[in-house]
């Protein structure tokens, strides 16, 4: 199997300085990847570098199946969690895997994050749901993901983090800041006081205007 990965590894490695530098990463925790469906290639990540020195070279180009197609470094830690996703959710070519602060912090307490503001529909298509604990780096913590993405565009992960996906990077990118922006509101909100939750039938308004798009 061979290509020319070079644009989708400048992309990748470009969204994911993006998301370092919103501080949706930290130290060397969080991945992404893109995946291109024709080939069933996944460009990802590499485990444990640095993003602050991470060029493209170091980014890794992987099949389905974590076989090495291209790349001197180890694919992240999370592969298998990737690799899940794009077998298990068509049309999805782009996985974002954060561990944002506030978000992160829900996973912790095993909440979901209602439907606080109205943008989280066409974003995240309502509110955040948590998948259940898997121990990281194996294809379950994908399998129980896949399992509340259903109509879901990113999810939380029992004591583990957020992971958002899309048609390509810029979408699925999004999508985790919309997460950790909800879940900064939520978090103050609940400090204030009273936490009132859309009414479900501007919420069912919103996604027929979605749909009639």
């Amino acid at each position: 199997m061979t290509g020319n990965y070079d644009e989708r590894k400048k992309e990748v490695l470009a969204w994911t300085k993006q998301a370092y530098s919103e501080k949706l990463f930290a130290g060397t925790s969080g991945n992404l990847s893109s995946f291109n469906p024709v080939d069933n290639t996944i460009v990802i990540t590499p485990s444990s570098i640095p993003y602050e020195t991470m060029i493209e070279d170091d980014i890794m180009v992987i099949a389905l199946d974590g076989t090495v197609i291209e790349g001197k470094h180890k694919p992240s830690s999370e592969w298998r969690m990737h690799a899940a996703i794009y077998k298990g959710k068509k049309g999805v070519n782009a996985v974002v895997h954060t561990h944002s602060p506030y978000a992160t912090s829900f996973a912790v307490n095993h909440e979901r994050i209602p439907v606080i503001l109205i943008e989280m529909v066409p974003f995240i298509g309502g509110d955040v749901p948590v998948s259940t604990f898997a121990l990281p780096g194996t294809e379950e913590v994908g399998i129980e993901a896949l399992k509340v993405l259903n109509d879901r565009n990113a999810c939380l992960m029992e004591n583990h983090g957020v992971v958002s996906i899309g048609k390509d990077l810029q979408q699925a990118h999004i999508r985790a800041v919309y997460v950790e922006d909800a879940a900064k509101i939520y978090h103050f909100a609940k400090l204030n006081g009273p936490v009132f939750i859309m009414e479900p039938k501007y919420i069912d308004a919103m996604l027929e205007r979605i749909r009639n798009k």
